[in-house]
């Protein structure tokens, strides 16, 4: 009961202001990863720079009321497997693990449909450095006049890199140069690939025999070191060379164990050999040791071509090639072409015609075809000719022409083809020639030209083909959007002309073209036909749901609208109030109903009793889509303006605070106005809260309302729920959080130090996304096993009770690592202001203090204010910084750990004040305070004087 009457909510005057409030979008990028710079490009706002591998971590800080949406989109690059296709959703865009596709230019949009929307950008470039790349060539030309030859050796480094990598040429640890020595060139060659520098060594001399070295550098840029490849040039030096133990087209018989060796025949540095295939990887259980490849069991899939590649960097790697063929046939196929001279389509008696067999071989050229008739061998003749090589017909195929047909010709054919000597079996195929073989017909059965089937039913679809012999259907696509057929293939054989189709969907809807196939049948023109498939499906209807907010007694029209289906059109809609049904509307002539896309119900007026969820359930036979509908008369919920910096108020001597509410009233003219709202205020981790009544007068959009909450208790934080009343009854609730930050003891504008005496530590906090933490503590609390020769022996003082803050920088902490300590918000009330503080750098791996400023006028933003590195030796010393903030702001105190253990960094007495800095600075190398020369601290009543002055101003 005490707590409840202490949340009591103070009868302050509640203050309207006037319009604008509602803003537009604004927005800022902002780094809050591992970049390695930012910098500012005169194309856009900054040039993000990020080693490749490191997390990519951007975030667009938004301001403007409603807050904004916020969306990332790129160009220049893949972001990741998916951003070009999606958009991001997000104000923080994290990558992981950075690649060098992924650079670019990111665009964060913000809006929040108040005026246009607003578009920032950042390039990102991602650096990296690969292995750098040696390899040497070398010419021998004849010198005209002269009895020698003069032997050039090139040694060309290349590597990929960004930014352009820096080239550095060694001959053992002489770096080597243009001017220093003429039997050298190094030029940049044009036309290659990634960077490339080449060394030229002309007329190769005796102390030219030596190691060299490619060293390349991006100048350290993101801490990537430089990277070196060495090679040594001797007199022996040579590309590599190859045989092979077989010849290099090799054909074997299925089922044989292949065995390959590629031999070295020269080379110095002595080659490495490497076995490929092509196409595809090497057989499963195909073993390559060395030059050695063995094949066992070898099959007519591993058919194709294996490369032996042997280099070592020297002149151009050396390749061998072996083409295995596996003996195999497959797919007899024939073809009857009746007289071509006389375009004739029918086989006729007194006509020539040619009898075609072909199979598909390996080796195609070494088939054999054999040709029999009515059993027996076919014998030529001046009216039988058997050629084998037809250059109409593909390679290797035989023919048997018929001269000037005779009714003796007629009977049956047999064509057998087959591999002398070879373990493989025969393949045949067999035509018949009588007076009723004859051309084929297609055509669709009755009543299957269209076919309709339902979204994930089976399909057939059929053509009848007529004729002897009767060739197979080849289907196919006729629209040129849809070219593929649901197989995923152009085109598609069945031999009995049916096209079974498993589960079809909306987008296989189209027509399909069947054809005869030009192979075992006649060779003629294709006869088609065309067979329609209706895919039928429910339908999609808009809105899925909708809020639909109106005042009392004001009619409302809500209208569901088939946005596609098939068949489209609505067969029948149905309307439900509360899951309960409700009596048809007004019937529609049935012209307009056939064609009509929509339905329709309107309420006449919005009551409470006509308030609640309208379902309608349109049907197009076969099946139904649902539009919700949720009609009420009460108002849109309230939006809080977060943009208020840091909007707490502390209570003179007393341990309680206020907090001022403000926000705007979302679309208060859609619904009738807004008579009050209902605050409840309950402190976190409790059941009980207090409720209160706002009286309001007419709210108008875009207005800020603003209310003080009052007696909330130190530290503790609130949920604050804010639900707006109309005539209606209650509106939407909004709630939100509102925590406890500390304004006492914290150094404010007034200039009060802060000695980090209290625990509490003046409100400073740990920065979440450092590396560690800053640790406070004293002579009497600081670790025995501290090492030595680093870190202040005590605070400024001199005196052991008196702390600091400190950051430890031993292990596990690594080169770079930094911790940040960061401010309370202040509000920017000057134009300047001045930070004072003592500072200990002492260790001789001491890495640096930065001081940086937090500015949140247009987002959050931090800046450096000031610098130091290195040893300072075993001395408090002071530094006077002066900021001007543009907005309200924090400060942040960052240490980075420097190259060993011996590195520790404290800071004392903050101190921050209004107006410039003393004129006369101080040397950041000059003793300022010697410990316990400092004059004794103010009393904490001394304090209170100017606290409670701010305060007050703050009241005000």
């Amino acid at each position: 009961m005490e707590v409840t009457c202490l949340l009591l909510l103070a009868l302050i005057p509640f203050h309207c202001r006037g319009q604008g409030v509602y803003a537009p979008a604004q927005a800022q990028i902002v780094h809050a990863g591992q970049a390695c710079v930012v910098k500012e490009d005169n194309i856009s706002e900054r040039v993000y720079t990020i080693r490749e591998g490191d997390t990519l971590m951007l975030q667009c800080l938004v301001t403007g009321h409603p807050r904004p949406q916020v969306r990332w989109t790129k160009t220049a690059g893949s972001a990741s497997d998916k951003f070009q296709e999606t958009s991001v959703f997000n104000e923080t865009l994290r990558i992981e693990r950075i690649a060098r596709t992924q650079g670019g230019r990111y665009y964060c949009k913000a809006e929040n449909g108040v005026g246009v929307p607003a578009i920032k950008s950042i390039r990102v470039d991602v650096q990296y450095l690969d292995e750098p790349v040696l390899t040497v060539h070398q010419t021998v030309s004849d010198v005209r006049g002269n009895f020698y030859q003069e032997k050039t050796v090139f040694l060309r480094c290349t590597v990929n890199s960004n930014p352009p990598a820096r080239f550095i040429w060694k001959r053992g640890s002489d770096t080597l140069s243009h001017s220093q020595d003429n039997g050298v060139d190094i030029y940049e060659p044009l036309y290659t690939q990634g960077e490339t520098k080449v060394l030229k060594l002309k007329n190769l001399r005796p102390q030219d025999y030596a190691s060299y070295t490619c060293q390349v550098s991006v100048r350290n840029v993101c801490g990537i070191p430089d990277k070196a490849i060495t090679f040594r040039l001797t007199n022996t030096t040579a590309p590599p060379a190859l045989k092979l133990s077989v010849n290099e087209t090799l054909v074997v018989n299925p089922g044989e164990n292949v065995t390959v060796q590629c031999l070295l025949t020269g080379g110095d540095p002595l080659p490495q050999l490497q076995w490929s295939h092509g196409p595809g990887p090497l057989p499963l259980g195909a073993l390559a040791q060395g030059g050695t490849l063995g094949i066992p069991s070898v099959q007519a899939r591993d058919s194709g071509y294996y490369n032996c590649t042997a280099t070592n960097n020297v002149g151009n790697p050396a390749k061998k090639t072996v083409n295995l063929l596996v003996r195999s046939m497959k797919n007899a196929t024939f073809q009857i072409t009746p007289d071509v001279i006389k375009e004739s389509e029918n086989i006729q008696l007194g006509q020539d015609l040619k009898l075609s067999c072909h199979v598909d071989a390996v080796p195609q050229e070494k088939v054999t075809y054999q040709w029999f008739k009515n059993g027996k061998p076919a014998r030529m003749s001046k009216r039988l000719l058997v050629t084998r090589n037809d250059p109409e017909l593909p390679a290797v195929t035989s023919s048997l022409e018929l001269i000037d047909l005779h009714f003796s010709d007629y009977g049956t054919y047999l064509c057998v083809a087959s591999f002398p000597g070879a373990p493989v079996s025969d393949l045949s195929v067999e035509v018949n020639i009588s007076s009723e073989t004859v051309p084929p017909t297609i055509s669709v059965p009755k009543g299957r030209a269209v076919v309709t089937v339902r979204e994930g039913s089976p399909a057939e679809l059929q053509c009848e083909v007529r004729g002897k012999p009767r060739p197979p259907v080849l289907w196919s696509r006729v629209d040129k959007e849809a070219a593929l057929l649901p197989s995923g293939l152009s085109l598609e054989e069945t031999p009995d002309g049916k096209l079974r189709l498993d589960r079809v969907s909306r987008d296989m809807s189209g027509t399909y073209r069947c054809q005869t196939a030009r192979y075992n049948g006649f060779n003629v023109r294709p006869r088609e036909a065309q067979v329609q498939l209706n895919v039928q499906f429910p339908p999609e209807v808009e809105p899925e749901s909708q809020d639909v907010r109106q005042a009392l007694g004001r009619p409302v029209l809500l209208r569901c609208t088939l946005l596609r289906g098939n068949p489209q059109r609505i067969a029948s809609a149905v309307w439900r109030y509360k899951g309960q049904l409700l009596p048809p509307p007004p019937a529609v002539p049935a012209a307009a109903a056939e064609a009509s896309d929509h339905a329709e119900l309107r309420l006449d007026a919005v009551t409470r009793d006509s308030s609640g969820s309208y379902e309608c359930s349109v049907s197009n036979d076969v099946g139904s889509a649902t539009c919700l509908f949720q009609v009420s008369a009460k108002a849109y919920s309230p939006e809080f303006y977060f943009d208020t910096p840091n909007p707490t108020r502390s209570h003179k001597l007393s341990k309680n605070y206020s907090y001022v509410l403000q926000w705007t009233q979302r679309e208060p003219d859609a619904v009738d106005p807004v008579l009050n709202y209902r605050l409840s205020v309950r402190q976190l981790n409790q059941h009980n809260a207090v409720v209160k009544a706002i009286p309001v007068r007419r709210v108008e959009k875009g207005q800020l309302l603003e209310y003080i909450v009052t007696d909330l208790r130190v530290p503790h934080s609130y949920e604050i729920r804010l639900t707006p009343y109309t005539t209606f009854g209650a509106g939407d609730m909004a709630s939100r959080i509102i925590h406890y930050t500390e304004p006492i003891s914290s150094p404010n504008l007034s200039g009060n130090t802060c000695h980090f005496e209290d625990e509490k530590i003046c409100g400073y906090t740990q920065d979440l996304t450092d590396d560690f933490d800053w640790t406070r503590q004293n002579a009497l609390t600081q670790s025995p096993k501290r090492s030595p020769d680093t870190g202040p022996p005590t605070d400024v003082s001199g005196t052991p009770e008196g702390y600091y803050m400190f950051f430890e920088s031993s292990r596990p902490r690594k080169m770079g690592d930094r911790a940040r300590l960061v401010s309370p918000l202040y509000n920017a009330s000057a134009k300047f202001y001045c930070v004072s503080f003592f500072y200990h750098m002492y260790g001789k791996h001491i890495g640096s203090l930065n001081l940086l400023v937090r500015s949140r006028n247009k987002g959050v933003l931090d800046q450096h204010a000031w610098s130091l590195s290195g040893n300072k030796s075993s001395v408090w010393q002071q530094a006077h910084v002066p900021i001007n903030p543009s907005g309200p702001f924090q400060i942040i105190f960052e240490g980075i750990r420097g190259s060993g253990y011996l590195g520790d960094i404290a800071i004392d007495d903050v101190t921050l004040k209004k107006g410039e800095c003393p004129r006369k600075q101080m040397d950041p190398n000059k003793v300022v305070v010697m410990p316990g020369s400092r004059a004794p601290r103010q009393s904490s009543l001394q304090l209170w004087g100017p606290v409670a002055i701010f305060l007050l101003a703050l009241q005000r």
